[in-house]
């Protein structure tokens, strides 16, 4: 096995991985039955886990966390009752892409400047995980959930979308995973450091 695809599948790192998806699980499960008032969509709280998990691991186990957590909003009691019933098949591909290709992208930024400023890298992909993931939300509903924009605005969908069905959600999600998620990764990094001073010792 090339050393390669031993940094890929080291232990630590599927161990890792697995703790996080765990989070996830419990995070995604509980922003199932949070939805601000006037808004349609569930606050994702599971996105610091996806920006966390790309940070630390790249594109492969961002886009893995963020097919996880697209899996689970399909079971999010306003996805099934506001969603499925106008398009089935755009609710699953809406739920399944907008968070993996967050989580990919993400991944691919914090490769990108891991070695010239891993810091920076960290912010701008804790900010890349929420814009994408809203951004390609936005761009599905309006091909396939166009029925319920006009339900909420008839003579301008934009609004609809934007104040109606993503409200305040983007803002909350933004800021919280710009914050934490950083913050959890120079924690990350510092257990890091600490832990190996001791082995070396």
């Amino acid at each position: 096995m090339t050393n390669e695809k031993k940094r890929f599948f080291d232990t630590k790192k599927i161990v890792n991985t697995g703790i996080l998806l765990a989070f996830e699980i419990v995070l995604q499960i509980l922003g199932n039955y949070i939805v601000i008032p006037g808004g349609f969509a569930n606050l994702n709280f599971s996105l610091i886990i996806i920006a966390l998990g790309a940070i630390m691991y790249g594109p492969v186990v961002g886009g893995f966390l963020g097919l996880v957590s697209g899996a689970l909003t399909l079971f999010a009691p306003s996805t099934i009752s506001y969603f499925f019933a106008v398009s089935p098949g755009g609710t699953i591909l809406t739920c399944l892409a907008k968070t993996t290709l967050a989580g990919v992208a993400a991944g691919f930024i914090a490769m990108a400047l891991r070695k010239k400023n891993d810091n920076l890298g960290a912010i701008l992909s804790s900010i890349a995980v929420p814009v994408i993931n809203t951004g390609a939300f936005a761009i599905f509903a309006v091909l396939f959930f166009k029925s319920r924009l006009q339900e909420i605005n008839p003579n301008d969908i934009s609004a609809a979308l934007f104040l109606g069905m993503i409200g305040f959600n983007f803002i909350i999600e933004i800021m919280i995973t710009t914050i934490v998620a950083p913050s959890l990764y120079k924690i990350f990094i510092h257990v890091n450091k600490y832990n190996r001073s001791h082995e070396s010792k």
